[in-house]
């Protein structure tokens, strides 16, 4: 992951911002924990701002990008977190499990050092759901299929709950179903290399699906085929808050 990420990091930071919806879903479920470990923690976009929080980020990369001020941050990865037993209140993972290369062990370093775990998943079928992907770039998910899929995750870490994350239209994290209703976003290759899914598929195969998205839209074929989604607020694109006990 460190590896990759100092590779496809670069410029993260400025296509995935904090969106405050996401944000409060996250504090909320941390509850009244005071002290947070932030695993996988990236550019820190969904630290809690008013806990005590260590990061722990392997990629030199993503750890330049991190605000001024951020919490003070380890670089290690999730499968050995170098801290003793319990240490921390909580536990968070935002969409980092899925570049985990040992996920189960990870997950099993995040109970045995804290005692409640929300980590931010998604459901990869749903994933591969999107209309980027099936009409598109199929070929991304064959990635995602090699990914461990939300209710796995869930079912790992023996959950109290699971929470539903919808993408808002206007939402301003550009995860890689962000511009669900706003297609011509996938024509800005600094949108596309903030999205893991495609920097990680083959560019030949991105270059196509672009190609035909462009023709679409120029046409009028995507919006005729997906009128119906420009009249939704939101979308569920299978993102899962799931919060753990140890408990539980």
């Amino acid at each position: 992951m460190s590896a990759r990420y100092d590779e496809i990091g670069v410029g993260y930071a400025l296509g995935r911002r904090t969106d405050p919806r996401w944000l409060a879903a996250v504090l909320d479920a941390l509850g009244d924990t005071a002290s947070v470990l932030d695993v996988g923690s990236g550019t820190g976009s969904y630290e809690p701002p008013d806990r005590r929080v260590v990061a722990v980020e392997p990629s030199a990369e993503m750890i330049r990008q991190r605000a001024p001020g951020a919490a003070p941050v380890v670089r290690a990865v999730a499968e050995a977190l170098p801290f003793a037993p319990s240490v921390f209140e909580a536990a968070l993972a935002v969409l980092t499990v899925h570049h985990w290369g040992d996920w189960r062990r990870g997950l099993g370093e995040l109970r045995r050092v804290s005692r409640r775990q929300v980590v931010l998943a998604y459901d990869t079928a749903l994933h591969n759901d999107f209309w980027f992907v099936r009409e598109y770039v199929p070929e991304v998910a064959e990635l995602e299929r090699s990914r461990p899929s939300a209710p796995e995750i869930a079912e790992f870490l023996g959950a109290s709950a699971v929470h539903v994350l919808p993408v808002p239209w206007d939402f301003t994290d550009g995860v890689f179903p962000a511009y669900w209703r706003r297609p011509a976003a996938y024509l800005d290759p600094a949108v596309r290399r903030s999205c893991s899914a495609l920097a990680q598929t083959p560019a030949a195969a991105v270059d196509r699906g672009i190609a035909r998205l462009r023709a679409d839209l120029e046409s009028g074929r995507w919006h005729d085929e997906h009128a119906g989604l420009l009249e939704l607020p939101e979308w569920d694109a299978g993102f899962r808050l799931i919060v753990a006990n140890a408990d539980c």
